[in-house]
């Protein structure tokens, strides 16, 4: 009779251990995934931040009466890089997801006032140096918003693992919380307005 409660028991033990490691494992699988894309949408901020000085002392070089625009763009730049040039995978929260959001939103800003100075400035535009820089933005740009699509995903199939039954009670028994994902940024449903 003893030996047949113990065996239930161990049954009863391993029946729950399966789905708790199995739960605990792709709960795991998918944290990785929301680091891993986290650290691509840094990459290609990185990557944009890199890029500005070289499209700026480009552009020095042919409009050196337009230094207030561009020196607010270092500024700019330095400032996001200051504020939010690293957010650790372990502590992404709305809040430190925004203030990433907003520092880039600046330098976002000055690349468009320093691209709509040069666009009213013919001959900036011709040289190809120049050209070759602003294909290189618009394609940093693009990178940006596919990685962040890709954080997205990423963040999207996390909480879904998280939120679903039965690994919603696996989830809360291993300390696996949901995690935030971009949001868009306030005024972004407004197309901008381009002033010469």
């Amino acid at each position: 009779m003893k030996n047949k409660t113990l065996l239930i028991v161990i049954g009863l033990v391993i029946l729950l251990a399966g789905p708790a490691a199995c739960n605990y494992n792709g709960f795991v699988n998918k944290e990785e995934e929301v680091k891993n894309a986290w650290s691509f949408v840094q990459s290609a901020y990185q990557r944009r931040a890199d890029l500005i000085p070289n499209l700026v002392n480009t552009v020095k070089g042919a409009a050196n009466f337009e230094q207030e625009t561009l020196i607010k763009v270092i500024a700019q730049r330095a400032e996001a890089l200051n504020k939010s040039a690293k957010i650790d995978p372990e502590n992404l929260t709305d809040e430190n997801i925004q203030k990433f959001q907003a520092a880039q939103a600046e330098i976002g800003s000055g690349i468009g006032r320093l691209l709509a100075v040069v666009e009213s400035y013919p001959t900036l535009t011709a040289t190809k140096g120049f050209q070759d820089l602003q294909l290189q933005l618009e394609e940093t740009e693009n990178r940006i918003k596919a990685e962040r699509d890709k954080f997205n995903e990423a963040v999207k199939q996390y909480n879904i693992s998280v939120r679903r039954f039965p690994g919603n009670i696996f989830a809360g028994l291993f300390g696996f919380r949901q995690k935030p994902a971009f949001q868009a940024e306030a005024g972004s449903d407004k197309a901008p307005e381009v002033k010469f």
